[in-house]
């Protein structure tokens, strides 16, 4: 009657429910944090050794796996893997074979792509390892009884084969636990009384915590981001298996797509405003590190407030044009205030603005009204100017990121604001959408609904993206000019970065541009451009080539 590991999938989430989403959400952004939360090794010890183990085999650990979700597994307890139907973007062969998470909260799909060695994790397992995997001491022998579910009670008085379970184990409540985990004798929702057998009771609890202050030591060393060397604060685990603090990595993606660790690319930037924490992680730091981690929160809570004045409006915005990432945007300067403004981020080192297009038409924008430019835009970052006498420039920018306007001000006659970061939806949604629309079962119930084109595959949508400048360039359009491809190159094979180019080189109506901006997902982006083909097609434009989509 006990539940085995197989049985856990179906069966008791009871100790992972509430860790990450409450302790870490409510008490790490307030930095509310009292000792109280840290671990004692007596009275705690078998909260603690839980902590190394997997909820699937209840074993310890073994190249621990961090999935999307946050929950951790053993490599060995990955379910089996089969080929993923109807993904072509982004294409990776690594993202062709996926699983259904084993985790009764989740049981989303993932990718195996997604779940490489967790490395913090499979380091702190190790020290668990050799702190209480090969450290028993005769003199401290315990005697470790299992707690039986009530509902057993009765099957036992009728003789059941569920009696009572005790073995005596030396070395203290730490090791003794650990070793019957390492022999597969407890499972990860067994508790269990221990009582010392030791002459001197005492003696016992001082080894525990003993044990527990040179795991707490020698952990603390591997639990720090490698961005602001400080404890891990809201962790979170790349797919390349490395760990960084929430805020650490997104200050890292603002200007390079470069793991911070191992230098890997990270091809999937917008995977990180939905990657849930590291839960065990995230249990780690609570229950062992807890009053390091309270100074860390408080001290991160301060500056934050310190930082976050109503009237600390810091992004300079440029209302001029469309830009978009990836792209360049050549600027002469010439008015005063954009001459100052310029002047100032130079000066201060960030060398970024924002630059947004005029609201010429007067629409409302969000919570912002009627503002005089669009709510969205692009981040410029300054990549080489060329200063006048006069105080004019010409100065050349690269889009970085977009952005959506969140208040705004004027200083000295050009505009400040406060900007929020505008991010694609995460790549597993980006992939489930398109196997949603390319299936035989929407193509069916939307035939009469939707252009066939929007049915097809991302990759085909970008094929015909492909087609139509190729057809394009036959006939010498003028928007595709030796200077155009000199200033915004050769058209993109990335899915996500061709809209952005194809908009930058056609002269496609402001409206238009702006839907790109606004839009956050690669295909609707993709559904967008080829649109605006077929309108061309449909009007038989290739010869003027002068097409202004409206």
């Amino acid at each position: 009657m006990h539940q085995s590991p197989h049985d856990w999938a179906k069966g008791s989430t009871t100790h992972t429910a509430n860790t990450d989403d409450v302790v870490m959400e409510k008490l790490l952004a307030l930095g509310e944090y009292s000792g109280e939360i840290g671990s004692d090794g007596f009275y705690d010890a078998r909260a603690i050794v839980r902590l190394t183990q997997c909820l699937v085999c209840s074993l310890p650990l073994q190249h621990p796996r961090t999935l999307p979700c946050g929950n951790s597994i053993c490599l060995r307890c990955l379910p089996q893997f089969y080929p993923r139907q109807n993904i072509s973007y982004p294409g990776l062969p690594s993202r062709q074979d996926g699983f259904q998470c084993p985790f009764p909260e989740c049981q989303k799909e993932h990718s195996v792509a997604d779940c490489t060695l967790d490395v913090t994790l499979s380091k702190v397992m190790e020290i668990f390892e050799r702190e209480l995997g090969s450290c028993q001491s005769e003199e401290m022998p315990v005697e470790v009884k299992e707690i039986l579910d009530p509902e057993l009670s009765d099957f036992e008085s009728d003789g059941g084969e569920c009696g009572e379970r005790k073995w005596t184990v030396d070395g203290g409540r730490l090791v003794a636990i650990y070793t019957l985990i390492k022999r597969g004798e407890l499972y990860y929702d067994t508790d269990v009384t221990c009582v010392s057998l030791a002459s001197d009771h005492r003696d016992s609890a001082v080894l525990d915590r003993e044990v527990l202050q040179t795991l707490k030591a020698k952990i603390t060393s591997e639990v720090e981001c490698q961005v602001c060397y400080g404890l891990f604060l809201d962790p979170i685990t790349t797919y390349c298996g490395h760990t960084f603090c929430r805020k650490c990595l997104e200050r890292v993606l603002d200007h390079s797509r470069d793991c911070p660790a191992c230098r890997r690319r990270l091809h999937l930037p917008n995977v990180l405003p939905a990657q849930s924490s590291n839960k065990r992680l995230t249990e780690l730091l609570v229950s062992l590190c807890s009053e390091a981690l309270a100074h860390r929160a408080t001290v991160v809570a301060i500056e934050e407030m310190a930082g976050s004045d109503d009237d600390d409006l810091t992004t300079p915005l440029f209302v001029c044009t469309a830009s978009y990432p990836g792209m360049p945007t050549p600027l002469h300067i010439f008015e005063p205030r954009y001459r100052l403004m310029i002047r100032r981020v130079c000066e201060n080192g960030t060398r970024r603005f924002g630059m947004l297009l005029p609201n010429r038409s007067g629409q409302l924008q969000g919570e912002l009204g009627a503002a005089p430019f669009m709510q969205y835009g692009t981040m410029l970052q300054i990549e080489g100017a060329n200063m006048y006498p006069d105080g004019r420039s010409d100065i050349w920018t690269v889009g970085v990121s977009r952005f959506r306007v969140k208040r705004w001000g004027i200083r000295d006659d050009y505009i400040v604001s406060d900007i929020e970061r505008v991010e694609d939806i995460p790549i597993l949604e980006e992939e489930a959408l398109e196997a949603l629309e390319t299936s035989l079962r929407i193509q069916m119930s939307s035939q009469d609904l939707l252009p066939p084109w929007t049915r097809l595959s991302t990759q085909s949508l970008l094929q015909i993206g492909h087609n139509f400048v190729d057809q394009m360039q036959a006939i010498s359009a003028p928007w595709l000019h030796e200077n155009n491809i000199l200033a915004f190159g050769q058209r993109p094979d990335d899915p996500a970065m061709f809209p952005y180019w194809l908009a930058s080189v056609l002269p496609v109506a402001e409206n238009e541009k702006y839907r790109l901006l606004v839009c956050t997902s690669v295909r609707e982006r993709l559904k967008m451009v080829v649109g605006w083909i077929k309108k061309i097609e449909s009007h038989r434009w290739f010869c003027s080539a002068t097409c202004a989509i409206v």
